[in-house]
């Protein structure tokens, strides 16, 4: 039998893709969706199909991309369920210590001095003096146990107590209609979240870690510890709120990263 000669495809393109391309999109792919919807799998034609254009074109790619991010937030703010608990678990299954993440490794960590920290308040807001570690520390306290899932792939179980944030949004005479609650923290690191999310039954500024306060790596004096986001939306070591309806963005978030990021 007489070998045949393979034949190019009619559908394979003359000119490859631009693999540089792929890696310099590839935090803003794998974020699109989290949620198997459109889970990270956007190969170079497929972005080329749906975008009608060359994979050169960077410009176009990075407006498609974003497009399918935001849409990928109104899909999962769509679906949000503001009274739907997340799973809990039992004491035994508690880590301890918790896990230490940031944008930087624990040896370049610098604690808050927690005896002057203040907490500032801002925006819609109609009480906004400022607070201190021991006066958060006397509000009423709620303790969960729930599961820390990082957009990275690990996660652990950890028991987080400190005010319920409702209960503090109400406190200081927030507006509680408006669209987002930001915080900016001492590392500089800074995030959002929307406000649905923010009155989440289990939603909490965390003072304590397993009954004990907070040290230094895990947030103190205080943090935000929410089971319906994902880790990078509860930033530590916060030393602002703001109530707004300007979209306030984030550390990551600006990098790419879904702003909504549900679990």
């Amino acid at each position: 039998m007489t070998a045949r000669k393979p034949q190019t495809s009619l559908f394979r393109p003359q000119k490859l893709a631009d693999q540089s391309l792929l890696a310099a999109n590839k935090a803003l792919v794998e974020t699109i969706n989290r949620r198997n919807v459109l889970r990270g799998t956007l190969s170079l034609g497929a972005i080329s199909m749906l975008t009608g254009c060359s994979v050169t074109e960077q410009t176009p790619v990075q407006g498609f991309l974003k497009t399918v991010s935001q849409w990928n937030d109104r899909a999962q703010a769509a679906l949000f369920r503001p009274n739907h608990l997340a799973p809990t678990y039992a004491p035994s299954q508690v880590i301890k210590p918790a896990r230490f993440n940031a944008f930087y490794d624990i040896t370049e960590l610098e604690p808050v001095d927690v005896p002057n920290w203040k907490l500032e308040l801002a925006g819609l807001i109609s009480d906004k003096r400022t607070w201190t570690a021991q006066q958060l520390l006397t509000l009423p306290e709620q303790e969960m146990i729930i599961r820390h899932i990082c957009v990275e792939g690990w996660d652990y179980i950890g028991q987080w107590s400190g005010v319920n944030l409702r209960y503090f949004l109400e406190r200081i005479g927030a507006d509680l209609t408006a669209k987002f609650v930001s915080f900016k923290c001492a590392d500089t690191y800074y995030s959002s979240i929307d406000m649905a999310s923010a009155l989440h039954p289990q939603t909490i500024l965390a003072t304590k870690y397993a009954g004990e306060l907070l040290t230094a790596p895990f947030g103190a004096p205080v943090r935000l510890r929410t089971a319906v986001k994902l880790g990078f939306k509860n930033p530590k070591w916060i030393t602002a709120i703001e109530v707004t309806n300007t979209y306030p963005g984030g550390y990551f978030e600006d990098q790419g990263f879904n702003w909504f990021s549900g679990i």
